[in-house]
């Protein structure tokens, strides 16, 4: 059972020197802490990001309107503000408290860009927003509004196993569409690849097409797992409960490293590659490139 309970941020959007390669994001932002997904592998629940308990508790950062548009006004560079990375901003918590359909107004209303991470179908709720965002902050380069949903395999059946509280792929395939349909930018992360559960080229192959054939303008790939600290435990006690078997598999193969790479990972990459090709999906998300960057560019 998920607890909530509201805290006060200090801050709000961490910003990097150089957008992410991936990701094209410039500033991150995470509106909860602990996430209602319970994805077996998430690496959010590593002791570096101490949070006690990351799927019992859901902190809302009540005052997070606030800070982004103090924050905000502040900016004089323009880029994507991704949210995603840490917790899902559309878990089903926020069916009730809105707190990320507040931020998009906010960011509509300063006219600033926006990719979104999800695995929820919850997104359609805001679909028209995110269409007067994508008006609102789009340059002649580059879209206003991005938003990518994470479908690590097209099998419905396996992402029960692994991501327990998330929507189905099935369900994310489905409102990729809507949202594309609308003129949206919309893309896929698959990622994790897991080593012994998604690694082989016929799963890779089906979400690849899958996501052009709903609209996809990007996949984005990432060969592997991370594992550490409570994040392994916690994984691998999933693996022995779903997967029997599976856990000595990690074990012996990869250890106690960092990285657990994907099996065959050249067939893999190879095959992703002639599908990203046929279909014309790009692999990254380019970074914003704003009209104009100057100071005093957001109102006051």
């Amino acid at each position: 059972m998920t607890t909530v309970r509201e805290i006060q941020a200090k801050t709000l959007l961490s910003a990097a020197k150089t957008p992410d390669p991936w990701f094209g994001i410039k500033y991150t932002m995470n509106l909860y802490r602990g996430c209602q997904h319970r994805c077996i592998y998430c690496d959010s629940r590593s002791e570096c990001y101490r949070i006690a308990d990351f799927d019992g508790d859901a902190l809302i950062k009540a005052n997070a309107p606030d800070l982004l548009r103090a924050e905000l006004r502040r900016k004089r560079v323009k880029g994507y503000v991704g949210t995603g990375s840490m917790n899902d901003p559309y878990m089903p918590l926020e069916r009730e408290v809105g707190l990320t359909r507040r931020v998009l107004e906010i960011l509509t209303e300063h006219a600033f860009p926006a990719h979104i991470l999800t695995k929820s179908d919850l997104i359609l709720r805001d679909a028209a927003l995110l269409a007067e965002l994508d008006r609102a902050a789009a340059s002649s380069q580059s879209p206003g509004a991005v938003i990518s949903f994470t479908i690590t395999t097209a099998d419905d059946d396996l992402a029960r196993q692994l991501e327990p509280g998330a929507p189905s792929p099935s369900r994310r395939l489905a409102a990729l569409e809507a949202l594309a349909k609308l003129g949206l930018r919309t893309g896929v992360m698959l990622m994790p690849v897991l080593p012994y559960l998604e690694d082989n080229p016929e799963g890779v192959a089906e979400v690849v097409h899958r996501a052009a054939e709903c609209g996809a303008r990007h996949v984005v790939p990432g060969w592997g797992v991370t594992l550490r600290d409570r994040q392994r435990e916690h994984f691998y006690r999933e693996l022995d409960a779903r997967f029997p078997g599976v856990r000595a598999r990690y074990e012996r193969s990869f250890g106690q490293r960092y990285h657990a790479a994907a099996r065959n990972t050249p067939a893999l990459e190879a095959r992703f590659a002639e599908l990203a090709a046929r279909y014309g999906l790009l692999r990254a998300v380019a970074p914003y490139v704003a009209a104009v960057e100057q100071p005093g560019l957001l109102p006051s």
